[in-house]
Order: C-alpha cells, then structure tokens, then sequence
C-alpha cells in the first residue's frame, strides 16, 4: 500500500513538472491581406481585425503581400505553419479562378476555410438615361446588335467579367467587354459615357446610384441586399446569375480544430457587434457569415462552376 502511494506522489508530482500547454492564442496574430494597403479589401480586414482582437485578447497583425491577383499573399499563407497564428483574407473569385487559369503556387485544399465576412453582389450599371430600363431590354438590343454594348470590369478573369460572361451564355448575346484597372477607372468610364454598362459590385456603386449618377439594372444576389431593395436580383428578371466577390478569412490546411472554431466564433461575434456593423455600413460592405463547413462547401461549388465555365469560354483567351 505504502509503495502505491509513493508511486502516485511520483506520478503526480512529474506532471506537475511538465510545463503546462498555454492557451491559444498567447502571442499575436498575423492577418495575410494578398492585396495593397488601403484598398477595399485591406480596410474591411482591417477593420474585422479590430473587433476579432476584442474576442480573442490577442493583437492581430495585417500584413500586405499584394501582387499577381492575390496568389503571392495567398500561396505565402498557405506554406505557413497551421498553428492559428499565421490565417489570411481571402477574395472570390481570385481565390479559386487562379489554379484554374494557370498553375498557381496554390490550391484550394490548402487552406481551411473559417468564415465568410463579405459578400458584394455583382451588378450591371448604366447612366440613368440609357435607354436600358431591365435586364429585358439589354438582351433585346443586345441579341439584335451583337458586341455593340460595351461594357466596363476591372480586368479580364475578375469576377466582374465572369459575370458578364455567365450573363452572355445564358442570355445568348454576345457584348464588348473593356477591362480597366480597378473599380475607379470603370467608374469614370461610366461616368464619363465611355462605355455603356459597368459591371460592377453592388457596393462599389452604391452611392452613385443613391446620388441618382449611376442606376442598377439588376444586382447578382440570391435576394435584395438590404441596402438596395429597389434592384431586383437577375433571378426576379429570369436570369440565373448569381456572382460577386466574396471576402473572409481561412487559415492554412492542418489548423486545429478547437482553433479553428474559436476563430470563426471570434469573427462571428465581432460581425454581429452593433459598432462593426455601422462601420460595415458606412463602408458599404454586404455583411453575410458563413461557418468553416458552410463557406467550404460555397468555395467547393464555385470552383466547379468557374471550370465550367473555363471549359466552355476561357477567359484568357
């Protein structure tokens, strides 16, 4: 009995001796953003990083490894150590679009979805004096005038021009396409009557079309966004297009799971906080969460929808 005893102190007291394993996170976060500083995409990481540090007690670090459409940030993300200290935000269709077109440092399976944040409707935008009024009387003109509209993205393979070409096949029209580089030029563009549509997101153009510049004849939503409720979606019009860019955050392949979890809870509570949601607003972000299994499986169907589409018309052709 005695030596049963001292063998239990002996036992016990060696776990005492093992350091015990620290709580994740005990040290800051780093946030991969594979685009520049200051663009949309870095200011709503930024400020989802804000409000997650709040929930995790820990400092999240944005670094910017912008160039080549996102694959340098995002396949310097994906070598990262899966521990919870290195994750990423991600953009549609970049994301997946990229391994499709080209061999990438990348692919899918390498990273663990955690939570969808954004998700800005694609959208097509006239002056509002074209004689365009719905998605009807641009398919009208546009089958009785093939490639005579012309219209405006920010480059070839973005998911502005994707939607286009979606709209163009089951449309049966044929259109001009212009890419541009970036949001600004094909906002001026439209402005300007350079071109006669802008497929754009709903966000990019929502104060246009509130100032009465700009007018949406349909967005790419599954329903109205809420802060544009007088669009209707190109499913109201007969349209099965449903297309924009979504953002949110995913880690490397091999994360643990408890981490993984309370990644995608701390993001979820900072976007159901009243303040994170009025700065949403004001920056014009589509807010919509999704969870670890639900984004992957979103991720999973649009890649099998961009090769299809690849198969059918490659857009880099």
């Amino acid at each position: 009995m005695k030596r049963r005893h001292l063998a239990a102190l002996a036992a016990s007291a060696a776990l005492a001796a093992r350091p015990a394993r620290a709580a994740w996170p005990e040290r800051p976060i780093t946030l991969v953003v594979a685009f520049p500083a200051g663009g949309g995409t870095d200011v709503a990481a930024r400020t989802l990083a804000r409000f997650m540090e709040r929930e995790l007690g820990q400092s999240i670090v944005v670094l910017n490894r912008g160039g080549a459409g996102g694959e340098i940030g995002w396949s310097e993300m994906a070598r990262s150590v899966p521990d919870g200290y290195t994750i990423g935000f991600i953009n549609t269709p970049n994301i997946v679009s990229i391994p499709i077109e080209r061999t990438a440092r990348y692919r899918l399976e390498d990273f663990a979805p955690v939570a969808n944040v954004v998700d800005d409707p694609g959208a097509f935008l006239v002056p509002p004096d074209s004689p365009f009024r719905t998605l009807s009387d641009l398919v009208a003109f546009a089958k009785a005038n093939p490639e005579k509209v012309t219209y405006g993205t920010t480059g070839i393979g973005s998911d502005d021009h994707l939607a286009a070409l979606s709209f163009e096949r089951l449309a049966g029209v044929r259109l001009t396409h212009v890419p541009f580089a970036g949001a600004a030029p094909v906002r001026n563009a439209i402005l300007g009557r350079q071109i006669a549509m802008a497929s754009m997101n709903v966000g990019e153009g929502i104060a246009d079309m509130r100032q009465g510049q700009l007018r949406a004849l349909g967005q790419m939503a599954t329903s109205r966004w809420p802060e544009a409720p007088d669009t209707p979606t190109f499913r109201e019009q007969g349209l099965d297009v449903v297309q924009g860019s979504m953002r949110g955050l995913a880690a490397p392949a091999g994360i643990p799971g408890p981490v993984l979890a309370r990644l995608a809870a701390a993001a979820k509570a900072a976007m159901e906080n009243a303040e994170f949601r009025q700065l949403a607003s004001q920056q014009a972000l589509p807010l919509r969460f999704l969870g670890p299994e639900e984004y992957g499986a979103t991720l999973l169907a649009l890649r099998g929808e961009l090769q299809a589409l690849w198969q059918a018309h490659p857009w880099k052709d």
